[in-house]
């Protein structure tokens, strides 16, 4: 059974989630706003539009066509912009903020260290979903931002880095699956001819890449903490991590499309289901991509192992939940569609449409997931006694703004050769560790 394999993964994932306080709230009431009648209109901010619109536009039917009495006004945010709409509405007083919104574990500290989500133990208590939802994604948001088990949010989803590469593409070749970093680098040069327009390699250089980088230098150093043990300097620049780093961001322009340097996740996606690249570092949020342009001719493995042994280090991937925001006038109909969003059914549909790994339980053990091996063979991973999770410290406020606005132009430096991976990483580190140190001032 799914949900069976899923078990020792679920406390691998707890076991390594770093515990967390917050300034935000303590009790479990609410806040400000008003609990309505249960009717009317509420507003639903999406974080990942475009990609997740249609999936929604769907949910969103079927909820209205069940609770006849609510309409929800769908707003699509982009990935790139979610954060910083919702830091806009909090600076703006509030007011605009909507009544429910998706909320992901990489930024959900910033939110409620600012008191504008809602603690949610109590609704959930009461709530058909007791019980349901996997221990391993509650503890995980809890951990995001408090020591007392107060959620924030109410899971949906969580993924996983993965590496496509095209079987085709390998099969002609004659190389072996990236199962290892150093099947990775030869299949990476081999695939790659340039005069002809093809590559073995899309790199991310743009928005979101550092949360790549992380991924790739963990896997390959197998360092297994973020932190030291006094767990006040961090590891982002230990030596083997720096020594992987430089081996990554030297595939830039050499095994990859030069444009690779300003690429976000779309464009990243686009070049490689373009034809021209043999393999890609995403998630399991770009199945459907994937599937769509190769069908059978494309495969999804977990992040490559540093050697033979088949023990994989991932670095934690965020936790994709939903939130009920403190501000709003009509909470009781902003629950309900929390419940419908996070009930069985409606849990099932919207990973199945993203490949994601389902938070209730039950449609952990769903049909679909036999068509979907990428998503299984990640969560085996997770399962695997042999697999280290590396934490990465989303309890942190200021996480979010080091690793993307304050750093990806510096990792751009990089990949054009104009900053070196030790000085990158020596600045990422001092930036974390400063945050890390004033979060520890405040517990």
């Amino acid at each position: 059974m799914r949900t069976r394999r899923l078990t020792r993964g679920a406390a691998v994932f707890a076991a390594a989630v770093t515990l967390a306080t917050t300034a935000a709230c303590g009790d479990d009431g609410t806040s400000a706003g008003a609990e309505g009648d249960g009717t009317g209109t509420i507003e639903f901010w999406d974080n990942n539009a475009g990609a997740r619109t249609e999936v929604w536009e769907r949910i969103i039917a079927d909820f209205e066509a069940a609770n006849p009495d609510i309409d929800v006004k769908y707003v699509g945010v982009p990935i790139t912009e979610v954060q910083s709409k919702y830091d806009t509405a909090v600076q703006a007083g509030g007011a605009s903020l909507p009544d429910v919104g998706l909320v992901s574990t990489s930024f959900l500290a910033n939110l409620a260290v600012q008191g504008v989500l809602d603690p949610v133990n109590n609704r959930l208590a009461d709530s058909p979903l007791d019980g349901q939802l996997m221990p391993a994604f509650t503890e995980a948001v809890q951990a995001t931002t408090n020591e007392d088990d107060t959620m924030y949010t109410v899971p949906l989803s969580a993924n996983q880095g993965i590496l496509w590469y095209r079987q085709d593409l390998f099969e002609a070749a004659g190389l072996e699956p990236p199962t290892t970093w150093e099947n990775f680098y030869a299949a990476a040069e081999a695939l790659t001819d340039r005069d002809a327009g093809e590559f073995g390699f899309t790199i991310r250089g743009g928005p979101g890449s550092i949360a790549q980088a992380l991924d790739a230098m963990y896997s390959q150093s197998g360092i297994t903490d973020f932190w030291n043990e006094e767990r006040t300097e961090t590891t982002v620049n230990d030596p083997a991590n720096v020594e992987a780093l430089e081996r990554y961001v030297d595939l830039y322009d050499a095994v990859t499309p030069e444009a690779d340097l300003n690429n976000d996740s779309i464009n990243m996606i686009a070049t490689f289901t373009g034809g021209a690249v043999g393999m890609i570092q995403h998630n399991l949020g770009s199945y459907v991509d994937m599937s769509t342009a190769y069908g059978d001719d494309v495969a999804g493995l977990p992040m490559p192992t540093a050697d033979e042994s088949g023990h994989h280090t991932f670095v934690s991937n965020p936790v994709d939940g939903i939130g009920l925001f403190s501000s709003s006038e009509n909470k009781e109909a902003a629950w309900r569609f929390i419940e419908f969003v996070a009930s069985h059914e409606t849990n099932s549909a919207w990973t199945e449409s993203s490949g994601s790994i389902p938070a209730n339980s039950e449609a952990a053990d769903d049909d679909w997931l036999d068509g979907y091996p990428a998503t299984v063979a990640a969560m085996e991973a997770l399962n695997d006694e042999d697999t280290t999770i590396v934490q990465l410290p989303y309890y942190l406020p200021d996480w979010n703004d080091i690793t993307k606005a304050d750093t990806e132009p510096d990792f751009q430096r990089v990949l054009l050769g104009e900053m070196s991976a030790q000085d990158f990483l020596d600045s990422l580190a001092q930036q974390l560790n400063d945050a890390q140190s004033e979060w520890l001032e405040r517990r």
